[in-house]
């Protein structure tokens, strides 16, 4: 069964049918779904969430759109929340140039405080990238062998940031972006090493094909294994257990699917 590697599940987009998009991620053969936290709140109620029900963890972290928010009080907060077994990465964290929604001093600062988190909790952290290539790779460069595993999650940044993760043995997350007719890296999916690779819906956002342009759930993570698998001249049946045993060793047992 498949890993949904990354998915805002806690978002108010769900709040009218959370349960039935469980039981739809369920029947199409996802037994996980990582659910992410941005702020402190989102955490929260990403926590709560994988307490709820079986096959779900959280993350605990501030969005780079967040980043201000970032700040002794927060870092106390999240060291808590990352304390709970429940926890299974820090993040989402990263550096976005292409909104700015804030300074990006700050940005910076705040990234670089959740990977030094990421060191003293021993979890990995999932990176957000966007329009940001060169200091996103320089601080991957300066931390990657300091964290527990880097997570670059819904990869589709540019070839120097693809060659900073590859160095320093980062997991690569690809999203529904994949099946998209303007998707334009293909050397990505084949490159990217069997044992680094990941999916994931980054739901409700970013609806792989054929569900473009309707709300993203976690059951349309099978059309990005699937995408993924042809890329690479496999099958779905043959790729799915490597992605689940990578999901496995990157977040750690509590996410192995149940049958």
């Amino acid at each position: 069964m498949l890993v949904d590697a990354h998915c805002h599940l806690g978002d108010g987009a769900f709040d009218g049918d959370r349960d039935e998009v469980r039981a739809r991620a369920r029947a199409a053969g996802v037994g996980h779904v990582v659910v992410i936290g941005d702020r402190v709140g989102t955490s929260r109620d990403a926590l709560a969430l994988a307490r709820s029900a079986s096959g779900l963890s959280a993350t605990a972290g501030i969005h780079p759109h967040q980043a201000t928010e970032w700040s002794a009080a927060s870092r106390t907060e999240l060291v808590g929340l990352l304390a709970e077994p429940e926890v299974v990465a820090v993040g989402e964290t990263g550096l976005d140039y292409h909104y700015d929604h804030s300074p990006r001093p700050r940005q910076i600062e705040s990234f670089e405080g959740q990977l030094a988190l990421a060191e003293s909790v021993r979890k990995p952290v999932v990176v957000h990238a966007r329009d940001a290539d060169a200091d996103v790779a320089r601080l991957l460069r300066s931390w990657g062998a300091r964290v527990p595993a880097i997570i670059l999650h819904s990869f589709s940044s540019g070839p120097d940031l693809f060659a900073a993760g590859m160095e320093i043995g980062a997991y690569f997350s690809f999203s529904g972006m994949i099946t998209f007719k303007s998707w334009g890296h293909p050397e990505y999916l084949t490159g990217c090493p069997a044992d680094r690779l990941l999916v994931e819906t980054d739901a409700p956002y970013l609806a792989p094909v054929p569900h473009r342009g309707s709300r993203n759930e976690p059951a349309f993570v099978r059309e990005t294994a699937l995408a993924l698998a042809r890329a690479r001249g496999a099958t779905l049946e043959a790729l799915v257990p490597m992605l689940t045993a990578n999901a496995t060793r990157v977040f750690g047992a509590r996410v192995t699917p149940s049958p």
